[in-house]
């Protein structure tokens, strides 16, 4: 037993050991105190110190991973790695951390002494200064950006009648902000790919000189977004840079639900008045009301439904005319979308026609009508009085 515990143990450690190395993205190993010279050794390093929460630092985070992977073939030659410099204080005292991110070049590993990087954040800035120091050339993916670039000779066409909401960046090659708001832009495109009336898009204003001049572009990044119902009169962003601010300010302009990352808020799809139908359905559901006081409800809703301008209004009929005819429909189909969309194997489109539908029919749960009983209650009455 005493045998078996101790090399349980070892195995532990072991285990530990390996972790404490092991790569932070598949190709940045992460580094700490006790793991830095012995992973650095002698080996030309490019460490990232930063702190999670960073903003600066989570904008860097992809760019750093497609570097790692850039030169993921060089590993015998070159580590790139990065160290959490908030947790790890004693390291980042060591190198004179006092601000996030810091990058730093160890040009022989612990063996001399690292000079501080001071270079764009974009890739190809990073790329070409690891390249320029050790003489290895990166593999770069190439990606395929989700933002529209516009010129001079389209931009009426895409943008003053393309009857589309439209973000446009305006920026210039050389400066380093709109470098480092390049990844949160791209970020920004991709959660608006699905939205057919929404373009996330960018202009060189360095190039498209008269373009700039006419939207009084005075520095860069300059982002104005044009409205489909008055794009003669763009309105000018000046809130934050993250991802979650520029996707909330898309949101209300555009009249969308999306959130970082893509995927629908659960707001998307809803119709106020037939939400409202739902909840006291639900409510009505689970409570000891008749069941001619249900089908005038259902009825109401299935009127209300076919009589609403909105394309999702459909999917609500579906669900008082399913209602009607089975007690389980509801708890069912929520159950039943909520598979197809765990498992992800449908395209993004579907994706979004399933998250609006399950939307919809969570409205008509009744532990999503909770917050509305004392609302409704009056109405419920009304319709049982009614029936009497």
């Amino acid at each position: 037993m005493l045998r078996k515990s101790i090399v349980l143990g070892a195995v532990t450690v072991l285990l530990t050991l390996a972790a404490s190395v092991v790569l932070a993205d598949e190709h940045v190993h992460a580094l700490t105190s006790e793991t830095f010279d012995s992973t650095l050794g002698s080996k030309p390093a490019l460490v990232e110190f930063y702190a999670p929460w960073c903003g600066h630092c989570k904008n860097l985070e992809p760019i750093y991973a497609q570097l790692g992977e850039a030169f993921s073939t060089k590993k015998d030659k070159l580590l790139i790695a990065k160290a959490d410099a908030d947790s790890e204080r004693t390291l980042a005292s060591r190198f004179g951390i006092r601000g996030y991110p810091t990058i730093k070049w160890f040009p022989q590993g612990i063996d001399a002494v690292a000079e501080e990087y001071n270079g764009g954040r974009d890739l190809e800035s990073l790329t070409e200064f690891v390249t320029k120091k050790t003489g290895l050339k990166g593999m770069v993916k190439k990606v395929v950006s989700a933002v529209e670039v516009m010129t001079d000779r389209d931009f009426e066409e895409k943008v003053l009648k393309s009857g589309k909401n439209v973000l446009v960046e305006f920026y210039a090659p050389w400066c380093g902000h709109c470098k480092n708001l390049a990844p949160t832009y791209e970020k920004l495109a991709a959660d608006f790919a699905n939205e057919k009336d929404v373009i996330v898009a960018k202009v060189d204003a360095t190039v498209e000189k008269s373009l700039a001049s006419k939207y009084g572009v005075t520095g860069y990044p300059t982002l104005k977004y044009f409205p489909s119902t008055s794009p003669s009169n763009p309105i000018e962003y000046s809130g934050g840079r993250s991802e979650q601010e520029l996707v909330t300010f898309l949101n209300k302009h555009a009249g969308t639900a999306r959130s970082p990352g893509g995927k629908l808020l659960s707001t998307a799809g809803r119709i106020p008045v037939l939400d409202t139908i739902a909840s006291q359905f639900a409510l009505l559901s689970s409570s000891s009301s008749s069941p001619e006081v249900k089908k005038t409800l259902i009825e109401m809703g299935k009127k209300a439904a076919n009589e609403s301008q909105d394309k999702n209004a459909k999917h609500y009929l579906r669900v008082f005319e399913k209602a009607g005819e089975s007690d389980e429909f509801i708890v069912n189909e929520k159950k039943r979308l909520e598979k197809i969309m765990e498992e992800g194997k449908v395209t993004p489109m579907k994706m979004d026609e399933f998250a609006v539908r399950h939307n919809i029919i969570s409205a008509f749960v009744a532990a999503a009508a909770a917050p509305a009983q004392a609302a409704t209650a009056e109405k419920v009455d009304e319709l049982e009085r009614d029936e009497l």
